[in-house]
């Protein structure tokens, strides 16, 4: 038997029990991959990261992501959550090349006040066309609102960084933490149009943060996510794509801060940075930090 160390994190947060729980498996070598799915399932965080050894010389390691339910190709908290815990046992600080299912992502490592925090360079930024409203309507009344609480500025349109969302623009801040969405309906959504997270977000112009948001994804068993660092990077490449907020683009670049999890009181925020060229998203970074909850081992 193998003793496999495995630690909490609360990523997105410098507060435990805060932020966005993740299980980080750090000597995952030798675990199977129905193995990994049994220890995501057992931990039963929305993501649980495995860390295991290169197989070749062009990246460092190789991390794969298992909801409870299934393996996903990449993923933003538990990533924060990975490099974390490898910068804390390690204490190295720099750029780490990281193998995924979505591609070999840079992820870099800055220390400061004692403490890490991690940039992950997210996949290719990709926005699509705005959804057909014989789908749009299905996902608001899916949502229990009305047309008329959806920005006008804001289409309902699917984007990527990796990990496609919908993004989904709502007026008011009260109603977006006030909502109760249909999670079966959303699910059925989710088959239909072959995207799984729906990321509802308010716009703050006049204050810091300028994104609240939400993010549900039922169709792989995460009713709520608390801080979603895919969706926020694939926010800030459709904010760009659709030119929402272009008076905050400064010399090609857009950045951010975002908060989201109030509803759930697990309230987190990273920052978001993107990289324009001929007035389209090219590049999508995010900055968090992170805490251990605590850690343990499994023998198998």
């Amino acid at each position: 038997m193998k003793a496999y160390r495995v630690y909490q994190v609360d990523s997105f947060t410098k507060n435990r029990f805060y932020g966005n729980p993740a299980g980080v498996v750090l000597n995952a070598d030798g675990l199977s991959e129905i193995q990994m799915q049994q220890i995501a399932r057992e931990l039963n965080n929305s993501e649980t990261a495995f860390i295991l050894s290169p197989t070749a010389s062009h990246y460092d390691i190789e991390v794969r992501f298992f909801t409870p339910t299934k393996e996903v190709p990449i993923c933003g908290h538990a990533t924060i959550a990975a490099h974390y815990i490898r910068a804390l046992e390690q204490g190295k600080i720099g750029k780490v090349l990281q193998k995924t299912k979505a591609g070999i992502l840079p992820v870099d490592i800055t220390q400061e006040n004692n403490d890490f925090n991690i940039t992950m360079t997210q996949g290719k930024p990709q926005v699509e066309k705005p959804l057909d409203e014989s789908i749009t309507s299905k996902i608001i009344e899916a949502l229990g609102i009305q047309p008329q609480d959806i920005r006008e500025d804001c289409p309902i349109a699917i984007a990527s960084t990796e990990h496609s969302k919908i993004m989904i623009g709502i007026k008011e801040n009260k109603l977006l933490n006030a909502m109760k969405p249909n999670l079966e309906n959303l699910s059925v959504l989710s088959a239909k149009i072959h995207c799984n997270g729906f990321y509802l977000f308010t716009l703050h112009f006049d204050t810091n943060p300028l994104v609240r948001g939400r993010m549900f994804a039922p169709a792989i068993g995460i009713a709520e996510d608390p801080v979603t660092g895919n969706a926020n990077g694939a926010l800030g490449a459709y904010l760009v794509h659709y030119g929402i907020v272009k008076h905050l683009e400064i010399q090609n670049n857009l950045s951010f801060a975002i908060l989201q999890g109030e509803a759930i009181k697990r309230t987190g925020g990273m920052r978001v940075n993107v990289e324009i060229q001929n007035g389209k998203p090219i590049l999508v970074r995010i900055t968090g930090q992170a805490i251990v909850c605590f850690k343990t081992e499994i023998y198998i």
